[in-house]
């Protein structure tokens, strides 16, 4: 019998909405761990269950499937799913906050996905172009609030939850995915202000987390996600966080201040990323698979078996669940009444 290869620290993406055999051979790679699907990759419920069960079988082990599903303008699947309204909408709804978790993450689970990368639990500031309405709220104490229901729906559901984009991604107006936002606070106040809903979570037992790529230069000259200061010495220690540790995408802007792509890889893990994110770059995917160590570690191997998903209902019998139905409905409706206001 075929030894099954290990969950690996690497998390890539594909081209299409089927496997081609250059996709097979990465997914293969003892490096990979994971695959984050894109809209790209989405056509309707029946091609991707397909597509996420042939990325199952080219790994010969077990592997973590992901997808930015958080509700609106971030939504990667769409058609054959409830669109669901940005996080902001929940503060005039509150009462379907948990169950808005359980709908996303049934729906996705039903699929053959095993997470989405939610929820934000940046505060907004009002200044963000990258955050904005995906937060759940300006207030800290209200954000806590919801972002925990909204994790313990989908934890109902069978699926853990990942908080981004620690420490805070809201207070600076700059998009990490084209530049290197810098924020000037001190430690205190981003603690007081963005640091408590991780807190918050990870005192519920948060299963990860993903740093973001802003340098807060009162703490740290290097971004959060290659900073050992942030990663191992406030979440790790102060903090108490034991779950896993997600770097956003290297391939964004706001990475590129490190080094290449290989050198982004390696101070990610050594700050303390458990998995690295490369997308939309084939090169630099192949690179980074290619130079990381090959190794394995069974407390990190406990926290990636841990973000497979749990799947309770096939999407048949969800779509039968009362309710799926009740809450779909709702939903619907508060989606379609935030877009008219705002």
């Amino acid at each position: 019998m075929k030894k099954q290869c290990p969950i690996g620290l690497i998390m890539i993406d594909i081209t299409g909405t089927t496997l081609s055999q250059y996709d097979k051979e990465k997914i293969a790679h003892p490096n990979t761990g994971a695959v984050i699907l894109f809209a790209r990759n989405y056509e309707n419920p029946q091609q991707v269950a397909a597509l996420n069960q042939q990325i199952k079988v080219a790994r010969q082990g077990e592997i973590l499937i992901a997808v930015d599903q958080e509700g609106g303008r971030v939504q990667r699947c769409q058609t054959g799913f409830i669109k669901l309204p940005p996080a902001a909408a929940y503060a005039e709804q509150p009462e379907l906050t948990q169950g808005a978790g359980w709908l996303m993450a049934s729906e996705l689970l039903a699929l053959g996905f095993d997470f989405s990368f939610a929820p934000v639990l940046d505060i907004d500031a009002g200044v963000s172009e990258i955050i904005g309405n995906r937060s759940f709220s300006q207030n800290t104490r209200q954000a806590c609030d919801l972002t925990s229901a909204f994790r313990k729906g989908m934890r109902r559901a069978g699926m853990s939850a990942i908080g981004k984009h620690f420490p805070g991604h809201g207070a600076v107006a700059l998009d990490s995915h084209l530049t290197l936002p810098i924020d000037e606070r001190d430690f205190e106040t981003i603690y007081q202000k963005d640091v408590l809903p991780f807190k918050r979570l990870i005192d519920e037992g948060l299963e990860g987390i993903m740093p973001a790529h802003v340098v807060y230069p009162e703490i740290d000259e290097l971004p959060a996600g290659f900073s050992s200061i942030w990663i191992n010495d406030i979440l790790r220690q102060r903090l108490g966080f034991n779950g896993v540790v997600f770097s956003d995408d290297i391939s964004m802007e706001g990475a590129a201040s490190v080094g290449n792509f290989e050198e982004r890889a390696k101070l990610a893990q050594q700050a303390g990323c458990d998995m690295v994110l490369v997308c939309n770059n084939e090169k630099a995917a192949e690179d980074v698979l290619e130079s990381t160590p090959i190794v394995t570690n069974r407390v990190r191997e406990q926290r990636f078996l841990q973000m497979l998903g749990k799947v309770k209902s096939n999407q048949t019998e969800l779509k039968n669940n009362p309710e799926w139905l009740d809450l779909s409905q709702k939903i619907t409706k508060l989606s379609e009444t935030y877009a008219k206001r705002n």
